[in-house]
């Protein structure tokens, strides 16, 4: 059982929460190999999938996730809805939940937006993404990764490369990985690297080959050209070059190295081809996790019951 009725983050999440959401995601990820990918577990439970962002892993990942479990689900375009007609996201969210709407899936460019949504209505509420600030379904996904490939998290040197600063994966990362015992670095051009990241556990390394050095993990985070507009580095080649994963970075790691990655892919910029068609690479079987995770989630929140009804 769920302390809250919502998923906003990891920061505040418990670690017991944590593993019985990777305990029921490996329930639900059987589902995905029958030929009939199909429980009647949410028949009768509905859902909406909110996203002010782009998307399509994470916003199909939910869909599916609420078909295969029988929900009804909606997604709503903010493009096409009223929401270019001014208006806001608290009565967006009232307006959905007075059709009936037991869950809404938000992805927002604004930090703190679905727990003000979460405050607002009283149906239960996942965070998708939210500004610079967190992506807690994509964290677990990654967390379900390494404990089904590695058999544990505890206790493993876990290395996230890359864009730091922007990255809402690494923030959600940070915590739930914390939690559930491993030990954490970061690198990546110093103007990405956040000034205080040490405080929250995690060691700053200075290049690549320091990170990597030993590492059990690499979790390599996409380049967000679209927040790049403030010249963080020179150009894609030399950050490739210094900071893009191959198999010449890769000789400092573990043996059984698994490198993972959030997606969509920079193919030769954050990390090279070769890497990604390796066997120590996971990234696809990470979107198939997904599903499983936002299947375990859906069911945690709308049929497992959560402690505290109005508990954000």
């Amino acid at each position: 059982m769920l302390s809250s009725k919502d998923l906003l983050g990891l920061k505040d999440i418990s670690k017991e929460e944590i593993e019985l959401i990777l305990s029921t995601a490996e329930a639900m990820k059987e589902i995905l190999f029958r030929d009939i990918k199909k429980v009647p577990t949410l028949r009768g439970k509905s859902m909406v999938c909110l996203f002010y962002e782009p998307s399509t892993r994470t916003r199909t990942s939910f869909e599916l996730a609420g078909k295969y479990m029988s929900a009804d689900t909606v997604n709503i375009s903010t493009s096409t809805s009223s929401v270019v007609k001014g208006e806001t996201l608290r009565d967006t969210g009232r307006t959905i939940e007075a059709m009936g709407i037991d869950l809404v899936v938000i992805r927002h460019s604004c930090s703190g937006a679905p727990h003000m949504l979460a405050e607002e209505i009283s149906a239960s509420v996942i965070n998708a993404g939210d500004g610079m600030h967190e992506h807690p379904t994509q964290a677990l996904l990654d967390m379900f990764t390494i404990k089904e490939k590695k058999g544990r998290i505890e206790g493993l040197e876990v290395a996230i490369i890359g864009d730091i600063l922007h990255s809402r994966v690494a923030r959600s990362n940070i915590w739930g990985l914390k939690k559930m015992g491993a030990n954490i670095r970061v690198c990546g051009p110093m103007p990405l690297i956040p000034p205080n990241i040490s405080d929250l556990g995690v060691r700053v390394c200075s290049s690549v080959e320091e990170a990597v050095e030993g590492a059990d993990v690499i979790n390599v985070l996409r380049i967000q050209r679209e927040r790049q507009d403030k010249g963080f580095f020179p150009s894609l080649r030399e950050y490739a070059k210094i900071y893009g994963i191959d198999r010449e970075k890769l000789k400092g790691a573990k043996e059984d190295v698994l490198v993972i990655h959030p997606g969509p892919v920079n193919r030769g910029v954050e990390i090279t081809s070769e890497v990604i068609e390796s066997s120590c690479a996971a990234i696809e079987e990470q979107v198939t996790n997904g599903v499983a995770v936002r299947m375990a989630l859906l069911y945690l929140l709308l049929q497992g019951g959560a402690k505290g009804e109005g508990a954000n």
